[in-house]
């Protein structure tokens, strides 16, 4: 799993109302709830993703409530993998069971700017700055979880696990 796109980088603790105000969570749409992300932070922000963009948060970033909508609007703004210095645990656990891939790694909210070029391998466990040339070494994922995220999400990974069991 490598991913290469321009960072979008936010602030620390950035919570789930931010990502996605609770007003527009009537949908579990991917794309719907897209048109809403970060409205509240940057109301201009959706026309800022590129397809396959990086995010990049700060500390404790995905704190706040536990609903699954933030990073379900995350994935469907075409964000390709979300790394920050620490997660909330329940938005760190959304994400792998929605199929976002996101990985935990210090400093590179630190040194790196918006629009920056950035790529990430999940199953090494690294993070680069391509725009200034600076590696950073992430926190490793567990293979099964690894898997999950390459699935799509759990259900995902569930539903191609009970076809080839028949």
């Amino acid at each position: 799993m490598i991913f290469s796109g321009n960072a979008l980088v936010l602030g620390d603790n950035i919570n789930t109302d931010l990502i996605i105000a609770g007003r527009h969570v009537a949908s579990t749409d991917p794309i719907e709830l897209s048109k809403y992300l970060f409205q509240d932070l940057d109301g201009d922000f959706i026309n800022k993703i590129q397809y396959g963009d990086i995010l990049i948060g700060g500390q404790n970033f995905g704190c706040g409530s536990s609903r699954e909508h933030a990073p379900l609007a995350i994935k469907g703004a075409g964000i390709s993998c979300v790394i920050a210095p620490s997660f909330s645990r329940i938005f760190f656990r959304n994400c792998i069971n929605v199929g976002l891939p996101i990985i935990q790694c210090s400093k590179v909210n630190q040194v790196t700017k918006n629009f920056e070029k950035v790529r990430v391998n999940i199953k090494k466990g690294m993070a680069q700055n391509l725009t200034n040339g600076m590696e950073f070494k992430a926190q490793p994922i567990p293979d099964f979880i690894i898997g999950i995220m390459e699935a799509g999400g759990i259900l995902e990974k569930i539903k191609k696990e009970m076809l080839q069991n028949n």
